[in-house]
């Protein structure tokens, strides 16, 4: 994940896992560039990380990722909206980037995503960003598992040029 130039990167326990696992990572592109691109679900019912991160990314630039596993922050109205925007917010005000550079991604129980969810997020997004390093790929990929048995992580190196990655499993429930 962090195997590109400019890449940092951490996975905390936040405590929304009640097994004390870490659920809260970042992702931050210091450079030299800051374009991003995302595949976003075709489904009707999209949680508020997501539209939140569609608007984020519609200009290319994406600065940070804060994700989350433990809660999808999904069916929870205008307040999981606001604790989406609030996440954004706080990492950018740490970051000193646009909260609109900065997108945020959920993943866990569905319908979770009450005040102290909220409060546990935004405590998880300071201590992760507090925590970034260019060697904290492995840990952010570890942060994002639900029900996975690995973390996944990948990279391929060019003439020129390197990309990491790191995934999930699709539609594995907590």
């Amino acid at each position: 994940m962090t195997a590109p130039a400019g890449f940092e990167a951490a996975g905390v326990a936040a405590g929304l896992k009640s097994t004390g696992n870490p659920d809260v990572a970042v992702v931050v592109n210091r450079g030299p560039m800051k374009v991003g691109a995302a595949v976003f679900t075709s489904n009707r019912a999209k949680a508020n990380p997501i539209l939140w991160s569609q608007q984020a990314i519609a200009d290319g630039v994406v600065e940070a990722v804060v994700l989350n596993s433990g809660g999808a922050n999904c069916f929870t109205g205008a307040f999981g909206f606001q604790t989406t925007h609030q996440t954004a917010e706080k990492a950018g005000e740490i970051l000193g980037v646009s909260a609109g550079d900065v997108l945020v991604c959920s993943t866990g129980l569905i319908g979770s995503g009450d005040e102290v969810f909220r409060g546990k997020v935004l405590a998880g997004t300071e201590a992760a960003i507090d925590a970034l390093s260019s060697a904290g790929g492995a840990d952010a990929a570890r942060a994002i598992m639900t029900t996975d048995t690995v973390s996944k992580t990948v990279t391929f190196h060019g003439d020129g040029w390197t990309i990491g990655a790191m995934a999930k499993g699709a539609g594995m429930l907590a």
